[in-house]
C-alpha cells in the first residue's frame, strides 16, 4: 500500500512559478514509479509528467514540456513538481500517482495504482 499527500498548490498569477510536492508513505517510494496528472474543470485527466524508479528516465507532456519539472527524493519519500512560467490553461486539480510494477512511468491513467487526493492550482491572467 501506498499512500501519497499532495502539497504546494494555490493561486498565481500568470507567469509565476509553484512547487508541487507528493509525500509518500507506507511503502518506499524508491520501488515505484511515479507521475503528475492533472484535470481540469470539464475536462478528463492528463498526463502531465513521469520518473522512473532511479529518477534516470523521465517524461513530459508537450504542453508542459520546458516549463515544468519533474523530481524526486528517494531519501525522503517525496517527488516534487516545479512549475515555472505558468499559464491560465495550467489552471487544474493536480494529482501525484504511483506505479509499483513498473520501473519506468508510464503515461497511462491506469497504470497507476495509487492516486493522492489532489492540489488545486490556479493561474489567473
Amino acid at each position: 500500500q501506498v499512500q501519497l499527500v499532495e502539497s504546494g498548490g494555490g493561486l498565481v498569477q500568470a507567469g509565476g512559478s509553484l512547487r508541487l510536492s507528493c509525500a509518500a508513505s507506507g511503502r518506499t517510494v524508491m520501488s515505484t514509479a511515479m507521475g503528475w496528472f492533472r484535470q481540469a474543470p470539464g475536462k478528463e485527466r492528463e498526463f502531465v509528467a513521469g520518473i522512473s524508479r532511479s529518477g534516470m528516465r523521465i517524461y513530459y507532456a508537450d504542453s508542459v514540456k520546458g516549463r515544468f519539472t519533474i523530481s524526486r527524493d528517494n531519501a525522503k519519500n517525496t517527488v516534487y513538481l516545479d512549475m515555472n512560467s505558468l499559464k491560465p490553461e495550467d489552471t487544474a486539480v493536480y494529482y501525484c500517482a504511483a506505479d509499483p510494477r513498473s520501473a519506468w512511468p508510464t503515461t497511462m491513467e491506469k497504470d497507476y495504482d495509487y492516486w493522492g487526493q489532489g492540489t488545486q492550482v490556479t493561474v489567473s491572467s
